[in-house]
């Protein structure tokens, strides 16, 4: 289940170099949070939040995974117009979709604040 379950959060993060969350593996019910976004549920909201910054996105890398059981737990970088943004997230998976998703980073870079 380990490998699998990274292999499905790595899924995620390659949608997001390639610009194409419809390669996602996001359950329909995924609940998500992060800095920017908040609190929100439903794949279509997730989506919908990233699509705004996907033109931004020149690059997504995996830095490492922390797994144990259903929970990943994976710090990786989005090289883009608002330079290298490192993000620790936190994802459950269930079945092979991302069904919840935890993100942490700092948003100052994006919203423009020091």
């Amino acid at each position: 289940m380990r490998e699998e379950n990274i292999k499905t959060v790595e899924a995620y993060i390659s949608a997001l170099k390639e610009r194409d969350l419809s390669l996602a593996p996001l359950a329909d019910d995924l609940k998500f949070t992060d800095p920017i976004a908040g609190t929100n549920q439903g794949a279509d909201n997730f989506r919908a939040f990233l699509e705004g910054f996907l033109p931004s996105i020149n690059d997504a890398r995996v830095i490492s995974h922390v797994c144990e059981s259903e929970f990943v737990v994976t710090h990786f970088e989005v090289d883009g117009v608002f330079g290298i943004i490192s993000i620790l997230e936190k994802f459950r998976v269930e079945g092979g979709r991302i069904t919840e998703a935890f993100g942490f980073f700092d948003p100052r870079a994006i919203l423009g604040s020091s």
